[in-house]
Formats: C-alpha cells, structure tokens, sequence
C-alpha cells in the first residue's frame, strides 16, 4: 500500500508539473474568466478521483474483516 501511495504522489508531482509547463504571453490578459469557468468540472473530476482512491485504499486494507459468530456454545445440566 506504501508504495501504491507513492507512485500516485510521484504521478499528481509529474502532472501538475506538466500542467504549468505553459507561461503567459508578456502583455496578454491572462484568461481568469475561462479558468473560473472551467474550475468546477475539474474539481469535481478531481474529487471524484480522491474519493475512488479513498474507497478502494478502504477496501483494500478491511483485510476481510466481517463478522465474525461464534458456532461453540457451553452446555449447562445435569450428566
């Protein structure tokens, strides 16, 4: 699980990285009316992946642990 979680690090470090890559032209209005347009549907992409990750690290580490009945019972009376 450890190193499940650190190549999903190493992979969310390597994307954001790629995602800045692009600079600004000098002089140019920097677009903040179409990112906050586009803001929503990638946090909620973004969330919907965090909560996936969650529910199956969750799932992964339940380690089987359902219920568990006890079929021995003691019997009282006479012999």
């Amino acid at each position: 699980m450890r190193t499940f979680s650190a190549a999903i690090l190493a992979a969310s470090l390597v994307t954001t990285n790629a995602f800045a890559a692009t600079t600004l032209p000098a002089g140019k209005p920097a677009g903040v009316k179409k990112a906050q347009m586009e803001s929503p549907s990638a946090l909620l992409i973004v969330t919907g992946l965090g909560l996936a990750g969650l529910g199956i690290g969750l799932a992964a580490s339940s380690n089987g642990g359902g219920v568990q009945t006890s079929t021995t019972g003691s019997v009282t009376g006479t012999p």
